[in-house]
């Protein structure tokens, strides 16, 4: 930072110019001089009471405090505010302090309570302690350093799978994510009808490959599993940008000698091609639709097995009926 002093620089006398002339070398450069000390800034030291507040700027990041909480504790803004050190401020009166501000908030906040919540993130916590060391505020780089400590002794997890325990959870997620979605549908509990023999394999199956993707996928996809109940029983779907792309249902009603069953299936090529087709949705604002027409196997999208209700397949087996008595009396 440039300071220059009048007192230090002689200035000679001229006798052919007069000291208040505009164009005397003397006030010009008188002018000069203190235009750079004021653009450069003023050092000076604090000495109040500790109930006035104090404007800082740290980094960019404005701040307003007393000076009681400065010097709550044994610190280096005690040292600065207790009026043995200057301080450098600007000409709107803002105390400077050349380090970033993002943590500095959290710094108040332990200098007036004591403690303050640490974040969850390594990576700020690392920052705060570097901020903690520089302040010399031992007692909150000490809890930073035994949060990190403690961190680094728990086994990181490799992938989270939500649980959908409500709709309204299941929008928050699927909407507050900047991630392509893939949600599995697994429901048990309807069991209105027997399963086929291979409906409990493929149902394994289904469950097996979900849990295959989320972990070789988890850093690139948000896999969320749904087991609140519906009329579904298996199927996967797919979202970018907060909406529905496609979905694969791997579940039908079958009949056989009389009776409905329901089958479930196992489209591993389906769920193979539609994972693909959403990470197409990655880094980007949305898909070209050439490029979706080139990867897209079928004319729309979401086929496959249809999912039918009770009323859909009673109305359809009436009309069967109906149909076979015509042809029988024609």
């Amino acid at each position: 930072m440039l300071s220059l002093t009048l007192d230090k620089i002689d200035i000679p006398s001229s006798s052919s110019s007069s000291p208040s002339s505009p164009s005397s070398p003397s006030s010009s450069i008188s002018a000069f001089l203190i235009n750079v000390f004021v653009m450069s800034g003023d050092h000076k030291t604090v000495i109040k009471y500790p109930s006035e507040y104090v404007k800082l700027n740290i980094g960019g990041s404005l701040h307003y405090t007393t000076i009681g909480t400065l010097r709550k504790h044994d610190t280096m803004l005690r040292a600065m505010f207790s009026g043995r050190m200057e301080v450098l401020t600007d000409s709107e009166g803002w105390i400077l302090i050349d380090r970033c501000g993002k943590h500095f908030g959290t710094i108040l906040n332990f200098l007036r309570d004591g403690s303050v919540p640490l974040p969850e993130s390594v990576n700020e916590m690392a920052e705060l302690l570097a901020e903690a060391k520089y302040y010399c505020i031992s007692e909150l780089a000490e809890s930073c350093e035994q949060a990190l400590l403690k961190k680094e002794r728990e086994p990181e997890p490799i992938c989270r799978v939500p649980l959908i325990t409500s709709q309204r959870e299941e929008q928050l997620l699927i909407s507050n994510t900047t991630k392509p979605v893939v949600k599995l549908l697994i429901n048990r509990h309807n069991n209105k009808y027997s399963y086929t023999s291979t409906s409990d394999d493929n149902l394994l199956k289904n469950i097996e490959l979900f849990d295959k993707m989320s972990l070789r996928f988890s850093g690139r996809v948000l896999f969320i599993k749904d087991v609140i109940g519906s009329s579904e029983i298996c199927c996967w779907t797919f979202y970018g940008h907060g909406r529905k792309i496609a979905e694969v249902c791997c579940h039908s009603i079958v009949y056989a000698t009389d009776k409905k069953h329901t089958k479930v299936e196992f489209p591993e090529a389906r769920i193979y091609e539609e994972t693909l087709n959403i990470l197409l949705y990655e880094h980007r604002n949305g898909p070209d639709q050439e490029l979706m027409q080139a990867t897209s196997s079928r004319g729309a999208v979401g086929g496959g097995p249809p999912c039918t209700s009770d009323e859909e397949e009673g109305e359809r087996s009436g009309l069967a009926r109906l149909r076979s008595n015509k042809q029988n009396t024609n």
